[in-house]
C-alpha cells in the first residue's frame, strides 16, 4: 500500500515492502527579513532663507507675483498673512497659495524654493547669458514697492466695485499696450516676461541700461515704433513736423484718434473705431460696477461710471468729465478716473494715453481747500501779473485738490519707476476751460523702504547744516504737490492762446509739455513764499518745503534728460531748468571740499535761504511771461543753457545722478488684502 507523509517533500515519499523505512526531518525555520527602516521624516520647509528685501526682488525677477509686506514681529521668517498677493497679468488668487487654514499651499513652498536657488544661466549661448544678465540689471534698477489695500471690513458692495474696476484695468492695459506698439510682444523667460510687463514693453528705460543695445526682452531687439502711427512714416525722425503739415493737421493731431494711411495721405480713426473691441470690454466692465453699486451715498461715483462706458463707446469725453469732475469728498469715498488723457508717452505728443487711477478719498484734502480756497482769486492775480500782458487774470473756478489714497494704476498711469503724485484733469475741452479737478495722491513713497531710501539719497548730496532741515516726512512733499497741481489751473494753461494759437501751436508738443510742468512746478515754488505772507503756512513749513523741492528735483535729474530715442524727459528738463538757475544765483550753493551728510561722499549741496525768494521770484516771471506771451526763443534758450549746457551744471547734474542712483527706484506694484 503506498502512503503520502503529508507534510513533507517529494524525496521523503515511501512506499510499502522496502526495507528502508524513511527518515522524519525537521520542518526548516526561516528567520524573517527586517522590515525596511522608514525614511526619516522630510524637513519641514523654512521660510527663513531669503531676507525680505531679497524676497521681493527676486520674486520681482522669477516674475511672481508676491510681495513679503512687513516683518513686524522682527523674526526675520516669511509668514503667510505677511504674504501680499500682486494684482498683475497671472491673475493670481491668494487661495492658490495660502490655503483655508492660512498655511502656504504646496504651490507656494515650490515657488519659494525655486526662489531660494540662484539663477543659472551656464548652459545658454554666450549671447543669452549676457542679454539676461542686462535683463537683470534692468529689473534691478526698480525696487518692488507695495500699495496695498485693505478691505477686510469692506462691504459686498466694495468688492464688486474693485473686481469689475480691476477687469476695466485690465482692458485699459491692451489698450495702452496697442498705443505703445508692444501689445504683440512675448518673451519666453520669467526675467524678460518680468521686465515687458513692467516696462510696458520689451525695451530697457532704467539709468544703467536704457543705452545699451542689447538690453532687450526679446532678441533680436525689436524696433520701438508707436502704435498711433503708420510704422512706413515713422521711418522719418522728423515724421510729427510732417503730419503737422498735411492739409488735414488738425484732424491727424487730435488727441482722441490714432493715425493710418489713406492712400496717398493719412487720415484719423476714433479711439471708440481703432480700439473697438477692447473700449467695449471696458464699457461693459463699469457698467457692471454701475450696477453693484446700491448705496444711495454713490450715486454720484454711478453716475460717472455710466457716463464713463458711453465715452467709451463714442469717443465724446466731454459728458465723463462732466460726470468726474462732480464727484468729490463730500459726495463719494471713491475716486476713478479711467480715460484717455496725457501725451508724454508718445513720439508727437499729441495723442492722449488710456490710463487708470482708481482710488479711495483722502479726508485730510478737505484742511488744504480749507486753506486755499479764500486765496485761490489772489493766486490767479499773482500768475497773471507776473505773466504780463496779454494775458490776463481769468475767473478762477477749479476745484482745488482732493487727496486720495491710490488703489491701482494701470495703463499709462503705471510707469516702471515711480507714480504720477498729483494731477489735473482734464487737459482739453469744456471742463478743462472751467477748471477740471485737481487731485495729489497721498499714500505713495510714505513705506518704510522709500522714507529710507530716501533719507540716504538725500544724505548722499546734501551737507550737514542742510540735513538738518530735511525730512522724510510726506507733508511738506504734499504740499508742493497740492500747489503744483492748482498751478495747472491757474495763469495760462494749455487752454490759453496766444494770437489764436494754444501751446501746442507755439512750442511744439514735448516744448508745450516741458514749459506747462516747469510753469507748474515754478509757480509751487513760488507759492510756498507767497503763502507766507498771506499767513496761510509758516517760513518753517515754505523751507521744509524748499528742501524737499530740491530734493524732488536732484530725482528727475538722475533719470537723465532723454530718453534711449532721444525724447525729452520733461520733468527732467524742468528739474534741470529750475535748480541750474538757483546754482547760477547762488541759492543752491555746492561746497566741494565738504563732507556730505552720511559722512563719506566728499562735494555737497547747501542752500542760500535769504537768496531763495528772490531768485524764485525771477525764474517765475520769466517762465510765466515765456508760458504768456508764447515766447518759444526763451524756452529754447533755457533748455540750451540748463540741460543741453557742457557747463559746470552738467557735472554737478552727473554726481547728483551717480550718489542718487545707489537707490533702486520705486517700482509700485498693488495689491488687496
Amino acid at each position: 500500500m503506498r502512503r503520502i507523509a503529508l507534510g513533507l517533500t517529494a524525496t521523503a515519499l515511501t512506499f510499502a515492502g522496502c526495507a528502508k523505512e524513511a527518515v522524519k526531518e525537521e520542518p526548516k525555520v526561516t528567520t524573517p527579513a527586517p522590515a525596511p527602516a522608514a525614511p526619516p521624516p522630510a524637513p519641514k520647509p523654512t521660510f527663513d532663507r531669503l531676507s525680505r528685501l531679497d524676497f521681493n526682488v527676486r520674486a520681482q525677477e522669477r516674475f511672481l507675483p508676491f510681495f513679503w509686506r512687513d516683518d513686524n514681529d522682527g523674526n526675520k521668517v516669511l509668514e503667510p498673512a505677511e504674504l501680499a498677493v500682486l494684482w498683475g497679468p497671472q491673475n493670481a488668487q491668494r487661495s492658490t497659495f495660502v490655503d483655508e487654514k492660512g498655511a502656504f499651499t504646496q504651490t507656494f513652498i515650490d515657488a519659494y524654493e525655486s526662489m531660494v536657488k540662484p539663477a543659472d544661466d551656464k548652459n545658454l549661448p554666450a549671447d543669452e547669458q549676457k542679454r539676461l544678465g542686462l535683463v537683470r540689471l534692468e529689473l534691478s534698477q526698480g525696487r518692488p514697492t507695495l500699495v496695498e489695500t485693505d478691505l477686510t471690513k469692506g462691504t459686498d458692495e466694495d468688492r464688486a466695485i474693485i473686481k469689475h474696476v480691476f477687469a476695466a484695468a485690465n482692458a485699459i492695459e491692451r489698450i495702452h499696450g496697442k498705443q505703445l506698439g508692444t501689445d504683440t510682444m512675448e518673451a519666453k523667460d520669467a526675467a524678460s516676461k518680468a521686465l515687458i510687463h513692467r516696462n510696458q514693453g520689451p525695451f530697457c528705460v532704467a539709468p544703467k541700461t536704457e543705452k545699451d543695445e542689447g538690453c532687450t526682452a526679446i532678441a533680436p531687439k525689436p524696433k520701438q515704433l508707436s502704435g498711433l502711427y503708420p510704422a512706413a512714416v515713422q521711418a522719418d525722425a522728423k515724421f510729427c513736423d510732417k503730419l503737422a503739415k498735411e492739409k488735414n493737421a488738425k484732424d491727424l493731431m487730435g488727441h482722441f484718434s490714432a493715425v493710418v494711411a489713406d492712400g496717398a495721405g493719412f487720415k484719423a480713426v476714433p479711439y471708440s473705431e481703432f480700439y473697438k473691441a477692447d473700449m467695449e470690454s471696458v464699457a461693459t466692465s463699469l457698467e457692471a460696477a454701475a450696477n453693484a453699486i446700491t448705496s444711495p451715498g454713490e450715486a454720484a461715483f454711478q453716475k460717472y461710471l455710466r457716463a464713463a462706458a458711453t465715452s467709451f463707446r463714442t469717443n465724446d469725453w466731454e459728458p465723463a468729465n462732466e460726470a468726474w469732475v462732480a464727484m468729490g469728498p463730500t459726495n463719494s469715498k471713491w475716486y476713478l478716473r479711467i480715460a484717455p488723457d496725457e501725451v508724454y508717452y508718445e513720439p508727437c505728443a499729441w495723442k492722449a494715453g488710456f490710463a487708470v487711477s482708481f482710488a479711495r478719498i483722502n479726508m485730510d484734502s478737505l484742511a488744504w481747500q480749507q486753506k486755499l480756497e479764500p486765496v485761490k482769486a489772489d493766486m490767479e492775480k499773482a500768475l497773471a501779473t507776473l505773466a504780463g500782458p496779454p494775458y490776463k487774470a481769468r475767473d478762477v473756478k477749479f476745484k482745488l485738490p482732493d487727496f486720495i489714497d491710490i488703489v491701482l494704476n494701470a495703463g499709462d498711469a503705471r510707469p516702471a519707476h515711480g507714480a504720477t503724485i498729483g494731477q489735473s484733469l482734464p487737459n482739453w475741452g469744456k471742463v478743462a476751460e472751467k477748471g477740471g479737478r485737481t487731485v495729489a495722491m497721498t499714500n505713495l513713497y510714505t513705506d518704510l523702504d522709500s522714507q529710507k531710501a530716501l533719507e540716504a539719497q538725500m544724505a548722499s548730496l546734501f551737507c550737514s547744516s542742510l540735513m538738518t532741515k530735511a525730512t522724510t516726512d510726506a507733508k511738506p512733499a504734499v504740499m508742493s504737490v497740492v500747489l503744483h497741481e492748482a498751478a495747472h489751473n491757474l495763469g495760462p494753461s494749455h487752454e490759453y492762446k496766444v494770437k489764436g494759437k494754444e501751446d501746442d501751436e507755439v512750442f511744439g508738443g514735448p516744448l508745450a509739455s516741458t514749459m506747462e510742468e516747469l510753469k507748474a512746478q515754478t509757480s509751487a515754488l513760488y507759492f510756498s513764499q507767497w503763502l507766507v505772507t498771506k499767513n496761510v503756512i509758516t517760513q518753517a513749513e515754505a523751507d521744509a518745503a524748499a528742501v524737499r523741492d530740491v530734493a524732488w528735483g536732484f530725482g528727475h535729474i538722475s533719470r537723465g534728460m532723454y530718453t534711449a530715442d532721444n525724447k525729452p524727459r520733461n520733468y527732467s528738463h524742468l528739474a534741470s531748468i529750475q535748480m541750474g538757475t538757483l546754482t547760477k544765483a547762488g541759492v543752491l550753493v555746492f561746497k566741494a571740499d565738504e563732507k556730505a551728510a552720511n559722512g563719506t561722499d566728499v562735494g555737497c549741496f547747501d542752500i542760500d535761504f535769504a537768496k531763495w525768494k528772490p531768485a524764485v521770484d525771477t525764474l517765475a516771471k520769466r517762465v510765466l511771461m515765456a508760458k504768456g506771451k508764447g515766447d518759444k526763443k526763451d524756452a529754447e534758450a533755457m533748455v540750451a543753457e540748463f540741460v543741453d549746457g557742457k557747463d559746470d551744471w552738467a557735472k554737478r547734474r552727473e554726481l547728483i545722478t551717480e550718489r542718487w542712483l545707489r537707490a533702486p527706484k520705486a517700482t509700485f506694484v498693488y495689491a488687496v488684502k
